[in-house]
C-alpha cells in the first residue's frame, strides 16, 4: 500500500506561482510513475502532468504546457508540481497519484493510489 500526502495549495492572485508537493510513503519506490490531476467544482477529474520512473520522462496537459513543471526527488520520495503564471481557470483541488509501474499514464484509471488533494484557488 502507498500513502500520498499533498501540500502547498493556497489562495493566490492571477499571475502568481505555487509549488505543490506530494510525499509518498509505504510500499514506494523511486521507479513508480507519478501524476498530478485536478478537479474543479462540477467537473471531472482531469490530467495535469506526469513523470515516469526510471528515465524521468514527463508529459503535460495542453493547459499546463509552458507554465507547470513536474519533478521528483527520489531521495525524499516526493514529487513536485511547480505552477507559474496561474490563471483563475486553474482553480481546483489538485490530486497526486501513483502507479505500481514505471510507465507514466495520463488517465485517472491508470493510477493505483491517490492522495486526498490540496485546494488551489486563483483570484482574478
Amino acid at each position: 500500500q502507498v500513502q500520498l500526502v499533498e501540500s502547498g495549495g493556497g489562495l493566490v492572485q492571477a499571475g502568481a506561482s505555487l509549488r505543490l508537493s506530494c510525499a509518498a510513503s509505504g510500499r514506494t519506490g523511486g521507479t513508480s510513475a507519478m501524476g498530478w490531476f485536478r478537479q474543479a467544482p462540477g467537473k471531472e477529474r482531469e490530467f495535469v502532468a506526469a513523470i515516469g520512473g526510471i528515465g524521468m520522462s514527463t508529459t503535460y496537459a495542453d493547459s499546463a504546457k509552458g507554465r507547470f513543471t513536474i519533478s521528483r526527488d527520489n531521495t525524499k520520495n516526493t514529487v513536485y508540481l511547480q505552477m507559474n503564471s496561474l490563471k483563475p481557470e486553474d482553480t481546483a483541488v489538485y490530486y497526486c497519484a501513483a502507479r505500481n509501474t514505471i510507465a507514466l499514464r495520463t488517465t485517472v484509471a491508470g493510477y493505483d493510489y491517490w492522495g486526498q488533494g490540496t485546494q488551489v484557488t486563483v483570484s482574478s
